[in-house]
């Protein structure tokens, strides 16, 4: 990855920084969601020369999601998930545990702005996240509006098509609590990992979802690798402990009556499924 990454970075012209700083500015960026500390760790590199940096080397990153971030298709594959959720849980076919989170963001602007304001007042990107047993994310959706709720964006995506059309054949997603703890673990790593998605991604709204795409492909790197969690950042200025920053991250879910009217069997099709396996 990182030789794809550098051999790209060598090819972008009228930038005197080696790729290598450009791969450490965009990491220290991630890191702190801080443009003047990535700019003073590299004296001598102006805002706009980093904010180039940045997107560029995001969107080299993120530009691998197909690659990283992936849904169990194989046999094999399905199967191993589908029993590391039995393992947890003791619930049968499971292939994933899905859930959103709010990412904050400055106001984007313009006559749409406040669908990103959600309910807890602050601006915000939804984030639909699948992933699995080991907190890879193995789907991720980057595109909704903080007002928008959970059960629409499923309704929306493309993953959700997939599985009304049959093509994921008997297996499930879950979204309660119990196996749902996997995705809110994935949650907590992936914003003390890369805390710019906790303390807010302050950079147009278009740049935006390349940065979560990106962190969530270097997040599943390190899965792999039995990366251990780092130690907290004393040159963040962090605004509230950890736990109260995440909390704000999540938030209760209502009922979308516009949402459920598209799918009334919904509830009658999971109550049959499961009693079928008593």
């Amino acid at each position: 990855m990182f030789k794809y990454l550098f051999n790209l970075l060598l090819f972008c012209r009228n930038n005197s920084l080696p790729p290598i700083n450009q791969l450490l500015l965009t990491l220290r960026y991630y890191a702190t969601g801080c443009h003047q500390l990535t700019m003073g760790d590299f004296s001598g590199v102006s805002r706009p020369t980093a904010n180039r940096v940045i997107h560029r080397v995001t969107a080299a990153i993120a530009s691998l999601s197909r690659d990283y971030i992936k849904f169990p298709q194989t046999d094999a594959d399905i199967r191993k998930t589908q029993l590391d959720f039995y393992n947890i849980a003791r619930f049968p076919k499971v292939i994933g545990a899905l859930d959103c989170t709010h990412i904050k963001i400055i106001s984007p602007g313009g006559s749409h702005a406040e669908t990103f304001r959600n309910r807890k007042g602050y601006m915000s990107i939804n984030v639909q996240a699948i992933c699995n047993a080991q907190l890879l994310l193995t789907d991720l959706v980057v595109r909704w509006p903080g007002s928008t709720h959970d059960e629409r964006i499923f309704s929306a995506s493309r993953r959700h098509a997939m599985f009304e059309l049959g093509m994921h054949g008997d297996s499930v997603l879950v979204a309660d609590s119990g196996t749902r703890n996997p995705v809110e673990r994935l949650f907590g790593v992936w914003k003390r990992r890369f805390p710019v998605l906790a303390l807010g991604i302050r950079v147009n709204l278009k740049n935006a979802p390349p940065i979560i795409v990106a962190t969530g492909v270097l997040h599943n790197i390190l899965q792999m690798r039995g990366d251990q969690m780092p130690l907290d950042d004393l040159s963040l200025d962090l605004p509230a402990p950890w736990e109260e920053i995440l909390h704000q991250g999540r938030i209760q879910r209502s009922v979308d009556n516009n949402v459920r009217d598209l799918n009334p069997n919904r509830r009658s099709l999971i109550t049959n499924y499961y009693q079928s396996l008593v």
